[in-house]
């Protein structure tokens, strides 16, 4: 198959699921099928797949990671000691784990889509992020606490493995609970990362955007507690600080003396 018999196959199948969608037409034009199928992966509930389902869409996403340009980390330089600023697209970032800004159900941005993180990277991993992610939460049996974090692989994307964590929302006023919520995102990530011997992790702007926490103050929250736990725990983890709005490259420029 090629990338197109892929598309196609694909929407096709994830059609099919659904009663209410077998009549549904399919665009002719590559920009509308590809927004389709992110669309039909998006809504699709964490149920068993085929192994011939993950097969094409494995070769797929693979190949759409082909066509991007890979940041690998050992092409870019530190700010400062063992930490690094980077911008640009997270499902792009070939290192050891990314972390994703996860909602409180841990099964990823279901709006089709939708321009957040947490939906990019459900995407380009593929379904099944979102069945590991169900498993964890069954385990569990409760959603997912504000502050924590849970690990699973990445599997379609370059790096290995994805962080989930829950950030605060920030309703009205920044609350002191707020900011140590937030804190603590930061601690368990780095945290799980050195319990699964990491030896580096990238935190995209947890909380901002969607979750309204202050670009400023999150930045500042992120940047403090990295390097308090650097210095508590002498680890030799590496740090990316990823961001993708210019705003916040210059705020953590700021931050870290990169000006």
């Amino acid at each position: 198959m090629n990338q197109t018999e892929r598309r196609l196959f694909l929407i096709k199948k994830l059609l099919s699921e659904q009663s209410r969608y077998h009549d549904m037409g399919i665009p002719e034009e590559e920009p509308e099928q590809k927004r389709l199928l992110r669309s039909l992966l998006n809504i699709r509930m964490p149920e068993p797949v085929s192994d011939e389902f993950l097969a094409v869409q494995d070769a797929y996403l693979q190949e759409e990671l082909r066509c991007k340009k890979i940041t690998e980390l050992s092409n870019l330089s530190p700010v400062q000691e063992g930490i690094y600023l980077w911008q640009g697209d997270i499902t792009t970032l070939a290192c050891d784990a990314i972390v994703n800004a996860a909602n409180s159900q841990m099964l990823g941005c279901f709006c089709p889509c939708h321009g957040c993180i947490d939906n990019a990277i459900h995407t380009y991993a593929g379904v099944q992020l979102r069945l590991a992610c169900a498993e964890l939460m069954e385990q569990q049996g409760h959603e997912e606490e504000t502050g924590k974090a849970k690990i699973t692989p990445a599997f379609n994307l370059p790096c290995r493995y994805v962080l989930h964590t829950v950030g605060p929302i920030v309703q009205g006023g920044l609350t002191k609970k707020d900011k140590e919520l937030l804190a603590s995102c930061y601690r368990s990530c780095l945290a799980l990362a050195e319990k699964n011997n990491l030896r580096n992790i990238a935190f995209c702007c947890i909380s901002t955007g969607e979750f309204h926490f202050p670009n400023d103050k999150a930045a500042e929250i992120a940047v403090q507690t990295v390097k308090e736990y650097r210095q508590e725990t002498h680890t030799n983890m590496e740090v990316i600080f990823n961001v993708f709005k210019d705003e916040d490259y210059k705020i953590y420029r700021r931050l870290l003396g990169a000006d």
